[in-house]
């Protein structure tokens, strides 16, 4: 009856609503006022479904308040107020459709609510499964101590102890988390629960028990079958004479039965370190006896070594004049252009600018100094490297390779630079030059520049 009253009432206020309008536009605006409601025609358009759904649920949500809405409509039949504004928004407000429509959509609310509900819910769940709630919720039963769970239970996944806790107590006091994991629980198959249950953690009075039984004897199954039967109430239901003698062996293992005692270390001025025995031992008790042989073959074999190094030591000065003759220092070819050479075993090139590039020539790329007509270059990038002379005299080349270059035995890596000298051996992809500097150019131009910096 309720429903009926009001959408009679609704539709006399309507009908009053729309007159109102009339009357309230014909007033305020008169016909000097431009067209204003030709741009609202765009508002007529048809909607899309969700459009339809939202503008039926704000409506109804409206409708559904009831006193507000209908109070301005009731003193609608006298005179129109002096704020024209205020009435043109309550008779918008009325213009609501039919009842049925407004009814309708209240299920398709629901049903939104729903389904939007699990997805908050999972977003909280995280990672947790039934079978690793199931595990939290046994051995807190078990040791009521959140530590020691996160360090003796393996879950399917790595919790942290923060985890661990947050999980607790979302299951004890979230009631939509514990909730869907009683349900979830619910559903597990009962071999994984017994199997879950099987790995219950020992409790405190569990091992206490355990620990009665005599280190030196060799319990059989029947004491612990004894056990269980005489303690029913202490023991985990999943508990089996198999599963406690297990666990009584780890218990003898690591030293835990009432009758075993661990050793303390010692303490003090008997603890005797590793250096302070080596000390105590007597070298000449470790001797063997000598042996002559070896003592004979051991004096030749000095001997020998000995009359190789004089010989080498010899045949040193012989080596440098080869030495010199192949690395150019005995020879001063150079031209007033040259500032430098790099000398290889099958070429030579000469640096007559102060900045050269080293690598690896291409069709689409040219080098200055192009490696590879020394040896097998295709470890060398297409552009390795650049040697440049500084004003103050000084060569540097830097890496711009993905190798690195060796300077004199020491590498010098990518993105990196390093001073050369002169007779410096530089060592690029197994190809070695020496670097050779025209000292005496070098020379005038370090003079030039001095002079240039006392002007």
């Amino acid at each position: 009856e309720n429903v009926a009253l009001a959408s009679s009432r609704s539709e006399d206020e309507e009908t009053l609503g729309v007159k109102d309008v009339k009357r309230t536009a014909t007033q305020a605006f008169g016909s000097g006022v431009p067209k204003r409601r030709s741009s609202s025609r765009s508002i007529k358009r048809k909607k899309f479904d969700d459009e339809l759904v939202e503008s039926s649920l704000v409506k109804s949500s409206s409708r559904v308040k009831g006193p507000p809405v209908i109070e301005p409509v009731r003193c609608s039949g006298s005179e129109p107020s002096s704020s024209e504004k205020k009435k043109v928004h309550t008779i918008k407000s009325t213009l609501t459709p039919p009842l049925t429509m407004v009814i309708n959509p209240a299920p398709i609310t629901k049903r939104v609510k729903k389904s939007k509900q699990p997805l908050h819910v999972t977003k909280d769940l995280g990672r947790w499964k039934p079978t690793d709630d199931l595990l939290l919720i046994n051995a807190v039963l078990q040791t009521t101590d959140l530590t020691s769970v996160h360090l003796g239970v393996k879950f399917s996944c790595r919790f942290t102890l923060r985890e661990i806790k947050e999980r607790w107590y979302a299951l004890l006091y979230d009631p939509v988390i514990s909730k869907l994991a009683w349900q979830a629980m619910r559903q597990l198959h009962p071999e994984a629960i017994a199997a879950i249950q099987s790995k219950a953690l020992f409790s405190q009075n569990e091992e206490a028990l355990l620990a009665k039984i005599g280190s030196t004897s060799q319990p059989k199954l029947d004491i612990f079958q004894e056990l269980l039967s005489k303690h029913p109430s202490v023991f985990h239901p999943s508990r089996t004479p198999k599963s406690l003698l297990v666990h009584w062996q780890l218990l003898k293992q690591y030293y835990l039965l009432d009758d075993q005692s661990v050793q303390p270390l010692p303490k003090g001025d008997q603890v005797l370190n590793f250096s302070d025995a080596e000390q105590m031992v007597d070298d000449v008790k470790l001797k063997e006896s000598r042996d002559e042989v070896l003592e004979h073959e051991l004096m030749i074999s000095d001997r020998h070594q000995k009359r190789e190094i004089r010989q080498l030591e010899q045949e040193l000065p012989r080596w440098q004049v080869l030495v010199d003759n192949i690395t150019g220092m005995s020879m001063p070819d150079f031209d007033n252009q040259t500032l430098a050479a790099l000398r290889g075993r099958m070429v030579r090139y000469l640096m007559r600018s102060r900045e050269i590039t080293l690598g690896r020539a291409t069709k689409d790329k040219q080098i200055d100094v192009d490696l590879s007509l020394e040896g097998p270059a295709w470890k060398i990038s297409r552009k390795q490297g650049i040697i440049k002379l500084k004003n103050n005299g000084d060569f540097f080349i830097a890496n711009e390779g993905r190798r690195p270059i060796y300077i004199d035995g020491r590498p010098v890596l990518s993105g990196n630079k390093w001073k050369l000298n002169n007779n410096s051996v530089v060592e690029i992809a197994g190809l070695r030059f020496v670097f050779l500097i025209n000292l005496e150019l070098i020379s005038l131009i370090k003079a030039e520049a001095a002079k240039m910096t006392q002007q």
